[in-house]
């Protein structure tokens, strides 16, 4: 249910004079339909931090204090958009503080106690970056709702042998569990990104399969850089080592498979 205390971003917008801009990856989400559907996806949000990365406006700002959230961290470089959120900020009651940071540079565990629930609308020019620091250091994230490209979206859940499988499919599966929430249209957006989007949920894995994080971003580069290529081609007898066929392709293994070649790598490497 709307909050009629809670200014609109639509209201923000005008006030602030608030274009979205390019460079910053920026595209607005002001459906408070889809707002909220998010913030439901994102749930239970009460006695969380919750994290929202790049906030604009506040649109999926507004949703989350109206679905319950009690602690709201907003993170948003963009000046213009800390100024308008600030008015946001002194209608929550003291529920959301925004912090005029580069997400990139923030280390999410320092903003508020655990368990942390991340939910953003990701802006798309760093959306893998993020994705991949948060995944190496995921103490004390118990869940991440997040908005990617389509197609980033279709590699964090592509199986073995799909042709969208590859290093961060194997990196996110390893870590997370892994859920498409549902998928928007470019015209949910202001302005229309050029492609649709994906809501996806992910859930630390409490005990992910034991293996060194160096190793599996090792032998997932060196296997994924000749992606058509046989195992043998990139990897040489290190599959045999593993277990492993060697004429198998780098997109047919499973999780497990990559973890194998990943702890045979580490038995081989000198000491």
């Amino acid at each position: 249910m709307s909050d009629g205390r809670l200014p609109r971003p639509q209201d923000l917008i005008r006030r602030y004079g608030l274009g979205a801009r390019r460079a910053l990856g920026q595209h607005f989400l002001l459906d408070p339909g889809i707002a909220d559907r998010i913030a439901r996806a994102a749930e239970p949000l009460a006695g969380r931090t919750v994290v929202e990365i790049g906030p604009g406006p506040g649109g999926l700002t507004r949703a989350l204090l109206e679905a319950g959230a009690g602690r709201i961290v907003a993170v948003e470089r963009d000046a213009r958009c800390v100024e308008a959120l600030a008015e946001l900020a002194a209608a929550s009651e003291g529920r959301l503080r925004v912090l005029a940071a580069d997400a990139l540079e923030v280390d999410i565990a320092a903003l508020g106690p655990a368990p942390v629930r991340i939910v953003a609308n990701l802006p798309y020019n760093i959306a893998t970056p993020l994705l991949v620091g948060w995944l190496r250091r995921p103490d004390g994230i118990e869940s991440m709702t997040l908005m990617f490209q389509k197609e980033v979206a279709d590699r964090l859940l592509a199986l073995p042998g799909g042709k969208a499988r590859g290093r961060l499919s194997v990196l996110a599966q390893w870590r997370a569990e892994i859920r498409r929430c549902f998928d928007l249209p470019p015209g949910a957006f202001t302005p229309p990104p050029k492609v649709s989007s994906s809501v996806v949920a992910l859930t630390p894995r409490p005990s992910p399969v034991p293996v060194h994080l160096d190793d599996l971003e090792t032998i997932t580069a060196r296997a994924f850089g000749g992606r058509r290529k046989m195992l043998r081609r990139t990897l040489g007898n290190l599959p045999g080592h593993a277990g492993l066929d060697n004429t198998l392709r780098p997109e047919d293994l499973t999780v497990d498979d990559f973890c194998a070649l990943a702890r045979a790598l580490r038995d081989r490497s000198p000491e």
